[in-house]
């Protein structure tokens, strides 16, 4: 049995690969508790799991906007911020941990971790070519450099970097990757035993864009709520905690929520309007529907997600600003029969077969705790 600690942050969808690894661990006996942003205490707790607010990080909020360059830098001193690496030390100082599992974006934290010589365990919840292109051009390698961090040397470093997307969709994986590296697949949220073929569920449409407060996503729900008014499709919109459902105008045909749990929409659903969100976009392709993607943020890794969909056939990704009839008639191509569908149910089975947690909970049981436990203390 192992005592686990996972070092997390208020980030929307890099939350729920960490408590789907975490789930597994603790079913298999280790004793896992997390440390992250005093909101989150509710849902971590609400899972099962000891939880200790940040007291010396940076406050940040994923529900607040957080404009333009100024919403970037904000953004760059939360990931560089020594922080949470104080506060990691702290709680390992106060209750020992034989292994850290630390979000990637946390490089103050995982310096601590490096520093201390904990064995630690970087998890990546997006696709690697994304975080790589992130910390080896423009702004943020800069003001990593400038507190002492090297973000891609910290990920490589780890006893483990943990990449819980699906390989084959991934640029990166087409290349050597350091020996750290492992992709686990990825980390599955409930299923239904069995899933109703795509093509014989009636038309059923889930718009959910992030959670997160980013611009222009009011305006892109508006045109989608247009686009879908009067197609031959029901249409479940959800906003998130960041838009107030109260302001849009929708079709006699169309629902929208601030919040409805996805597992009840997606295994009727027949196609998916979303953000390119790494967590939203896989959950969907584990449930063989096409997309229609409008990535809202252009620095985070929606746009890559989406494009890398559109290769492979099984999404069309648009501007956010893309006029009603521009998603209208997207969605008209993915909602009727095609080879798009094959495709979504290959991926779909390829997410199925591998849950990104075991594999990774797999790998954090091979760690070689007890020659390293007197480096945690």
């Amino acid at each position: 049995m192992a005592r686990i600690l996972f070092v997390t942050w208020d980030g929307g969808g890099n939350v729920p690969p960490a408590l789907g690894i975490a789930t597994e661990a603790r079913n298999r006996g280790h004793q896992v508790r997390f440390l992250g942003h005093a909101q989150q205490r509710r849902r971590i707790e609400s899972n099962g799991f000891r939880f200790t607010p940040y007291t010396h990080a940076r406050p940040w909020q994923s529900t607040t906007r957080h404009p333009g360059i100024a919403g970037v830098y904000q953004s760059l001193a939360v990931f560089t911020d020594a922080g949470p690496g104080i506060d990691l030390l702290e709680t390992v100082a106060r209750e020992p941990a034989d292994v850290v599992v630390v979000d990637c974006f946390l490089y103050g934290a995982l310096q601590a971790a490096a520093d201390a010589r904990l064995t630690r365990v970087t998890l990546v919840h997006t696709y690697y070519e994304f975080m790589y292109r992130g910390v080896t051009r423009g702004t943020t390698p800069v003001m990593a450099r400038l507190k002492g961090q090297r973000p891609l040397r910290l990920w490589t470093s780890s006893d483990l970097a943990l990449v819980t997307t699906e390989k084959d969709l991934d640029p990166a994986s087409r290349r050597s990757l350091p020996a750290s590296v492992h992709y686990t697949g990825v980390v599955r949220h409930p299923m239904p035993s069995t899933l109703t073929p795509v093509s014989e569920r009636d038309p059923l449409i889930l718009v959910s864009l992030s959670s997160l407060n980013f611009g222009g996503q009011q305006r892109a729900l508006q045109n989608i709520l247009e686009a879908v008014a009067g197609l031959p499709a029901h249409t479940v919109v959800t906003t998130g905690p960041s838009v107030d459902p109260a302001t849009f105008t929708a079709g006699p045909n169309t629902e929208v929520h601030g919040y409805v749990p996805h597992e009840q929409i997606l295994p009727t659903a027949t196609l998916v309007i979303g953000h390119g969100g790494h967590d939203t976009t896989m959950r969907a392709l584990a449930h063989d529907l096409p997309l229609v993607i409008l990535p809202i943020h252009p620095a985070l890794d929606q746009k890559m997600i989406g494009r890398s969909l559109e290769q492979r056939g099984v999404a069309r990704c648009l501007r956010k600003t893309a006029a009603p009839e521009r998603i209208r008639s997207a969605v008209g191509e993915l909602l009727v029969a095609g080879p798009h569908r094959v495709t979504a149910a290959t991926l779909g089975a390829r997410i199925r077969a591998h849950d990104g947690a075991v594999h990774a909970a797999d790998l954090i049981d091979h760690l070689p705790i007890r020659e390293r436990r007197k480096g945690v203390r």
